[in-house]
């Protein structure tokens, strides 16, 4: 067994990432043979990722507030306290908090290789994220 305690402090999300105000907080950084990645991660009402794939693919479980997850087919769900999300690998896909409400996440990948988590693309546009609508199960703030 081996403890490591955490010895560093929640980061902002580069603005090249995300839009809007992200926070992350690491859990577990590759090491020892192990290739999982994980952190928990803020969103702030409004803010999400920016396009993005995994090469392993990608968990995440909501574990606060409500949230939007949504894929280049158009395609946007709602997510809440307890969903778990799995993208494929290779899946282009965003994620983050609902217009009205802040949204908390564990994130969970597996590194490549080279030590690469992801490759991030542009950012998601006003249009895609409100997906022309308020989505089912959604509240209004």
């Amino acid at each position: 067994m081996e403890v490591t305690r955490n010895n560093r402090g929640t980061t902002k999300g580069p603005t090249e990432w995300f839009t809007g105000d992200v926070y992350i907080d690491p859990v577990a950084t590759p090491s020892h043979g192990s290739r999982l990645n994980a952190s928990t991660v803020h969103f702030a009402p409004g803010a999400r990722t920016a396009w993005h794939t995994h090469p392993n693919g990608q968990n995440i479980h909501v574990t606060e507030g409500v949230g939007r997850v949504g894929r280049r087919d158009g395609a946007v769900e709602v997510i809440r306290p307890g969903d778990r999300v799995f993208f494929d690998p290779g899946e282009d896909h965003w994620h983050g908090a609902s217009p009205s409400r802040f949204m908390t996440h564990l994130s969970m990948v597996e590194v490549d290789d080279n030590g690469n988590s992801a490759t991030w693309g542009e950012h998601v546009s006003d249009e895609e994220y409100r997906a022309g609508r308020r989505l089912e199960g959604e509240e209004v703030g």
